[in-house]
């Protein structure tokens, strides 16, 4: 067992901090690697699908000689996926996507490597995108605020992984506008078995209504802007995430969280149309807003926010 001194400082906010700049240059990773996993597993699926002559033949009442077709026609994919390289989030190591050069353990140090190298590959010199040290000094700064505000205690750690799998959530659904099931489902069940545990300052009952209301009522929304207007206003994830949310903060967090959602999205969904940086077609993920609007509940903390909602604590 570790001596509470011990654990109390391993749990201080600096020490979280510093943890926090590791995951999060472990969460660039992430953000950029899944969904691209996402993508190829979507095309496996589908060639071994329209490979299947004799599915194709009872679903679509095809001939034989058609269904053959269909499924030679896919062969080239299949090929193409098979002679793609092995892609996890653990291994190949990172690499420049310009020239391919391999990072050395200094080049991939949070914050501190890309400032080594001005930005810039050390091969090639191709500019690194700032959205790494962000993405690992913001990281590292919810792990350090997290640790202020529960305090030296076994759930601030169990925040900090909540809070990284929002970073990455955020992350991945502003760029393709996914929010994968690989961690939005996890993230719903790790809040309510921690609730169920004990571990966490939200009961049971609560975690399980935060879970459900969050679930319902981004679904409610969908379902009723869908029939009347014929299009779909958010997605699937956007449900599941509120849901995880509603399981780690209680369902008193749900409105406040949805509200500064909604505040925050529609200002910057009115800046990226003014300046011209909505492309046409495109729309603004509510993802990034929803965990925008959960770490902030939780950085100034559920109770104050109940407090100002005139919510007994």
């Amino acid at each position: 067992m570790l001596d509470r001194d011990v654990f109390e400082l391993l749990l201080s906010p600096w020490y979280l901090g510093l943890l926090g700049l590791c995951v999060g240059s472990f969460l660039n990773v992430v953000i950029y690697r899944l969904p691209v996993m996402m993508r190829r597993g979507w095309l496996d699926d589908c060639q071994q699908q329209l490979a299947a002559t004799d599915e194709l033949q009872d679903l679509l009442r095809l001939s034989p000689a058609q269904a053959q077709a269909v499924a030679d026609g896919v062969l080239p994919v299949r090929q193409a996926l098979d002679a793609l390289p092995p892609l996890g989030l653990v291994m190949p190591r990172s690499r420049c996507p310009h020239c391919g050069h391999q990072l050395r353990w200094h080049e991939n140090l949070p914050v501190l490597g890309w400032l080594r190298l001005g930005g810039k590959c050390a091969s090639c010199k191709a500019p690194i995108s700032l959205r790494y040290p962000c993405v690992e000094l913001l990281t590292g700064l919810l792990f350090l605020g997290i640790g202020w505000t529960v305090g030296p205690q076994f759930a601030a750690l169990l925040y900090c992984g909540f809070a990284a799998a929002l970073v990455a959530l955020a992350g991945i659904d502003w760029d393709t506008t996914y929010l994968p099931d690989s961690i939005t489902q996890p993230l719903l069940w790790a809040g309510l078995v921690a609730a169920a545990a004990g571990m966490l300052p939200v009961s049971l009952q609560s975690s399980l209504i935060g879970a459900v209301v969050g679930y319902l009522s981004l679904w409610s929304i969908y379902w009723v802007f869908k029939l009347l207007t014929g299009k779909e206003g958010m997605g699937y994830g956007d449900f599941k995430l509120l849901a995880g949310l509603g399981a780690w903060l209680g369902w008193q967090m749900i409105v406040p969280i949805a509200l500064l959602a909604s505040v925050i999205g529609a200002a910057v969904g009115v800046y990226l149309k003014v300046s011209g940086g909505l492309r046409e077609g495109r729309y603004v993920p509510f993802g990034p807003f929803l965990a925008g609007g959960g770490l902030t509940v939780l950085l100034i903390g559920p109770r104050t926010v109940m407090a100002w909602l005139g919510l007994p604590g």
